[in-house]
């Protein structure tokens, strides 16, 4: 079960990567780069990074609205990335995490599937995914794409990305929609054949070995319903972690692996999106 430090049952791998004080004052003043997972591990500093993104709002043929939060590179036009939040809701870890993809040359669309403040406790986490509709939220995100394949800044590539909840998300907006690309970090991919059939997009995820809930058996069984769906584009790294390994503000976050899963999920957005 997820808590505040991550999911799983792992024990803490140390203490997450921390500014000193004068690199957090030049940070704020605009003065200073940091690396992603130091910006992430400090609260001030993740809303610092993530306060730029601009408001959209996406509207479903039904007329559900979602408002999202839009980041966007230097370079025009770019490839676009929809970021799927996990069971937290959009908060600024992911705010931050979406700058970071505009830095790196994505338009990146951070989605709010719940359209609440984001929880802060794993009993508000828990209320707000078991409220959420699982069909609205679909086509909120099929709507997403749309909206990002005909952004006018666009190249009309579209990826998605998500941890978590958001990774099995990601998974599903692969299975909804036309994307080009999908990466799932330690997501839900408990999938049937027949729920696969309509894959289409190459996808990568990442998966911790600790992990007791995303765990081996599961993602085994997606495996062998991707193959009995014929479909073969695709690529599953294990690492020795637990679940939540690339999130710098919980206990189970490891360093190195969450770099070689961000250098990796890079090099995959790079080869599909471009």
């Amino acid at each position: 079960m997820c808590t505040l430090d991550g999911c799983g049952s792992h024990e803490h791998l140390g203490p997450p990567p921390k500014a000193t004080d004068e690199q957090r004052r030049l940070f704020l003043k605009g003065a200073a780069a940091l690396p992603l997972a130091v910006i992430l591990a400090d609260p001030m500093l993740a809303h610092a990074a993530g306060h730029g993104l601009d408001k959209v709002t996406i509207t479903t043929p039904e007329g559900d609205e979602m408002v999202a939060e839009i980041a966007m590179p230097q370079t025009l036009p770019a490839p676009t990335v929809i970021l799927i939040h996990e069971w937290w809701g959009l908060n600024d870890h992911i705010r931050a995490v979406a700058a970071e993809y505009a830095k790196q040359g994505y338009i990146a669309l951070a989605v709010d599937l719940y359209g609440e403040p984001p929880a802060t406790t794993p009993d508000g986490a828990r209320a707000l995914m078991s409220s959420m509709d699982p069909v609205v939220a679909t086509r909120k995100l099929q709507s997403s794409v749309e909206f990002l394949r005909g952004h006018k800044d666009s190249t009309g590539k579209v990826g998605s990305v998500g941890w978590c909840f958001g990774g099995g998300w990601s998974l599903n907006t692969a299975l909804a929609t036309d994307i080009d690309a999908a990466v799932i970090y330690y997501g839900n991919v408990n999938k049937t054949p027949e729920q696969v059939a309509t894959l289409n997009a190459p996808i990568m995820g990442h998966f911790g070995t600790l992990d007791k809930n995303i765990n081996k058996e599961m993602v085994d069984g997606f495996e062998r319903s991707l193959r009995i769906a014929g479909k073969t584009d695709y690529e599953f790294f294990w690492y020795d972690a637990d679940h939540a390994f690339a999130n710098p503000t919980g206990g189970r976050y490891d360093s190195e692996d969450a770099m070689l899963a961000w250098n990796r999920t890079m090099a995959f957005f790079d080869e599909h999106l471009s």
